[in-house]
């Protein structure tokens, strides 16, 4: 009974959707035990379902590896494929796309998950609007001849359809149980600062406008186009590519010694290890000039700045042939009161291509908003004379 607890598998979308009532860190493992039971035939004795809901605590298995199927009133299981050096398989192209915010929105303050016909409005609302923008004369957005020398390819023509995440929360953020990052009042103005002043100065200005970089865990967190991430594997590396701004990462995973904690990196410098089923990778050392993320989509969380401190494990667990949990805990005592955690499922899609993001290249945006605020500023001075 022990071995077949270890090699349980349940998928996310079953195990969300138990309780939807269930709160704090401790939901995850209670929704799992309580489903698990759920599955065991009414005619198996008392003594079994204990049985295994003791072995699923005692061996403190992850929620996030252990997922649950039934068919014919069994226990199926499901068990991730290995690479040659025996480590869960996690390599291939998986999308982030999601509608789901990063933080639940005000109107659902009380509200930790989606009923399906909410998810069924919400979608079908987002159907709608993408199908509007592709109607030419109705948008801005609209498709140009074929073999035209200028496009857009982030707006709606380009970007893939969008869903709430199978969990159906209504947000990716999922301690503190209120969805809701808690972020410095002191940090939420230097934000209002630079937002409000980026034409000031480049310095204000977005690391991704300015074309450096996405950060960690900013590079993952969902935007409306450039989905793709590309993971790589061997023994002693993972590499992690992103569509977005053609970021690469390269983690040691034989417990290589840390660089000095004197140097600052943009993205950070990164450690992993294997943890039974999960892969976790923690990350220090930042330089402190990036952003928590750029996306217009973290709405309230655009523009935070990080600090030196920052702090940020990810852990990425294989959860069905489709399916990669990628559940993220951040902690930065500068900009945030307590550390948060986002979970969000990645999607494998191996018919997904990535395309060179040429950010640099023909990157007007600075210089030309530097320039159009100068001459903003010389209107106003001339007007006042």
């Amino acid at each position: 009974m022990v071995v077949a607890a270890r090699k349980v598998c349940v998928r996310r979308r079953d195990v969300d959707s138990i309780s939807e009532s269930s709160q704090g860190q401790s939901t995850r493992g209670r929704r799992a035990i309580v489903l698990l039971m759920s599955k065991v035939p009414l005619s198996a004795c008392a003594g079994l379902k204990c049985l295994i809901c003791l072995t699923l605590v005692l061996l403190r298995i992850p929620e996030a590896s252990v997922a649950f199927a039934q068919q014919g009133g069994e226990i199926q299981s499901w068990v991730a494929p290995r690479t040659s050096h025996g480590y869960p398989d996690i390599q291939g192209v998986w999308t982030n796309a999601t509608m789901t915010p990063l933080e639940r929105p005000a109107d659902l303050a009380n509200q930790e998950f989606l009923s399906e016909g909410e998810v069924l409005e919400r979608e079908g609302l987002a159907r709608l609007r993408r199908e509007e923008q592709l109607v030419p004369g109705r948008t801005q957005l609209q498709r140009l001849p074929e073999g035209s020398p200028i496009a857009g390819y982030n707006g709606a023509i380009w970007s893939a359809p969008r869903g709430i995440v199978s969990s159906r929360r209504t947000s990716m953020v999922v301690d503190p149980p209120d969805g809701r990052i808690p972020l410095r009042a002191e940090a939420e103005s230097k934000r209002n600062y630079l937002i409000a002043n980026r034409t000031d100065s480049y310095s204000n200005m977005s690391v991704y406008t300015r074309c450096i970089t996405r950060g960690v865990p900013g590079s993952m967190i969902p935007n409306f186009y450039n989905d793709g991430n590309h993971i790589l594997q061997t023994e002693d590396y993972v590499a992690i590519i992103y569509e977005m701004i053609g970021e690469a990462r390269l983690i040691p995973l034989n417990g290589r010694p840390a660089i000095s904690s004197g140097i600052g990196l943009w993205m950070g410098d990164s450690r992993g290890r294997w943890e039974g089923e999960t892969l976790v990778i923690e990350t220090t050392n930042f330089s402190g000039k990036g952003w928590i993320t750029p996306n217009q989509n973290a709405r309230r969380m655009l523009g935070v700045p990080v600090s030196r401190d920052l702090h940020v494990v990810e852990r990425f667990t294989r959860v069905s042939e489709d399916v990669l949990e990628w559940r993220v805990t951040v902690d930065d005592p500068q900009v945030f009161t307590r550390p948060w955690t986002l979970e969000l499922p990645l999607t494998r899609d191996p018919e997904y291509d990535l395309y060179e993001y040429a950010c640099h290249e023909g990157n007007y945006s600075v210089a030309n908003s530097l320039r159009g605020a100068r001459v903003k500023e010389s209107a106003a001075r001339n007007k006042e004379e």
